[in-house]
């Protein structure tokens, strides 16, 4: 039976068998847009503070009230 806390299923298995975390999975799963592709966003760097706040936020990381700028970009990319 499919978890309803996940909103990308497909994805969350698929990173499940790649060997990613329940967690971390589920946070990518469950982030809007995550599964789509074309590289049209801006890089990191471009964004606001405010901006990667709320990224942040979206995917679940935490101590992100605390960071700076450049702590949110590097939680990001490495989350």
């Amino acid at each position: 039976m499919p978890d309803p806390r996940i909103k990308n299923e497909d994805q969350y298995e698929a990173l499940r068998d790649k060997g990613y975390s329940k967690q971390k999975a589920a946070r990518i799963a469950n982030t809007p847009d995550a599964g789509k592709k074309g590289g049209k966003a801006k890089p990191y760097e471009e964004w606001t503070k405010s901006d990667l706040y709320h990224q942040a936020k979206r995917v679940g990381i935490s101590g992100r009230s605390t960071m700076n700028k450049k702590e949110l970009i590097k939680a990001l990319r490495n989350n």
